[in-house]
């Protein structure tokens, strides 16, 4: 094996490629595969496989197995909902508002056949009004989003 020692701006660029930064989108940072990210927004995520399929965007119907955790310390805790556990995938309009803004914004750019972790924060999730008794209020979330089909 060769190794090649890079300066100036040929460093830099390598640099920058390797670590994508935490102002890439979703779709932008797909190389970046079993690292978390960060959105300026506070979402964090992370791909453990990234899907070959077309990709989710904007104003598209995406169907979606997840389960999710209220963060314990930054471990997945209690388990509160599952569509694997009801055996019946979730559809709804990426970007339209009928999810929280977690959703909207982490399920975007994943291609059909990813899997993804989301973290996030309460003001992206169900912030001060927590949800159903489920959820406390100003929880951070984690979900594991598994993206089936992109209409």
């Amino acid at each position: 094996m060769k190794l090649i020692h890079l300066t100036g701006a040929a460093a830099v660029f390598t640099v920058f490629a390797l670590t994508a930064p935490s102002w890439l989108s979703p779709a932008m940072a797909q190389g970046a595969q079993g690292k978390m990210s960060e959105l300026p927004s506070g979402l964090k995520y992370t791909d453990s496989k990234v899907g070959d399929g077309a990709a989710a965007t904007a104003g598209h119907k995406v169907n979606v197995h997840y389960t999710g955790w209220l963060d314990n310390h930054g471990e997945k805790g209690k388990k509160f909902d599952s569509s694997l556990d009801r055996g019946e995938p979730f559809s709804f309009t990426l970007g339209g508002g009928q999810v929280i803004k977690g959703w909207d914004q982490g399920v975007a750019g994943m291609k059909v056949g990813g899997k993804r972790t989301l973290v996030i924060p309460p003001e992206l999730g169900y912030g001060a009004r927590g949800a159903g008794g489920v959820i406390p209020p100003n929880a951070t979330l984690i979900f594991d989003v598994e993206l089936l089909k992109v209409d």
